[in-house]
């Protein structure tokens, strides 16, 4: 009998997506739930290197990094639907993507909702230039992948919840429907697949906490 647990918080977006991963597997797993503000033991063990969730335990060893998680689950359990697409140049344009996600497009928003006044107008440019690129590449598609849900509907699941919450919490106004319509009906397809909608964290309490985030994360900078 397998044992998989995920060591995970009940608001990160990042581990939202590895439920999401092990759910439409159907793997069963345990969850435990951490306080960053007090790590314990077992996560600093099995994540030396960053200390942070997700990460996954299968059969006792663990495998950290959302992007990496979800590859792995992928290969692991590749009966019945698989997140990446079948040929390299396809995983290759995947992989990039996903990049692109975690390193422009999530820091680039989050630096909007964690700013204030001049410098939030300032940091909405490079964020909305980001969601413009994001954008394009759901042309004639009603999936990042096409017709099909697929690894990229994943990593950019965030956009569907979180980016909501960061615009209430932050004040600010991101995602126009008239401006991002692609993403917009996206958003809407993603949000209707029974797994997604069913394993979503409480919207009002996810306000609240980020505007609690972000409270602190000003009042730390005007410290400095």
């Amino acid at each position: 009998m397998e044992d998989v647990k995920l060591f995970r918080t009940w608001s990160s977006p990042y581990a939202l997506m590895i439920v999401w991963a092990l759910k439409l597997k159907g793997v069963e797993y345990e969850t435990i739930y951490e306080d960053l503000a007090n790590k314990s033991s077992l996560l600093l063990e099995y994540n030396p290197v960053h200390k942070k969730v997700p990460v996954l335990l299968h059969n006792g060893r663990p495998i950290c990094e959302s992007l990496v998680i979800l590859e792995y689950i992928d290969e692991t359990w590749n009966t019945g639907t698989r997140f990446l697409p079948e040929g390299p140049l396809a995983r290759a344009t995947t992989r990039f993507w996903s990049k692109f996600n975690a390193e422009q497009v999530a820091p680039s928003v989050f630096r909007a909702y964690v700013s204030e006044g001049v410098e939030q107008e300032e940091a909405k440019g490079p964020a909305l230039q980001n969601l413009d690129i994001v954008e394009k590449q759901l042309i004639g598609k009603k999936f990042f992948g096409g017709e099909t849900f697929g690894f990229l509907d994943l990593v950019f699941g965030w956009i569907a919840h979180y980016l909501e919450v960061f615009e209430k919490a932050g004040g600010i106004e991101l995602l126009d429907k008239q401006r991002f319509p692609l993403i917009s009906a996206w958003k809407d397809n993603f949000s209707d697949i029974l797994v997604i909608k069913e394993n979503w964290p409480d919207r009002e309490k996810l306000i609240t906490k980020f505007q609690l985030m972000r409270e602190y994360f000003i009042s730390t900078a005007a410290a400095k």
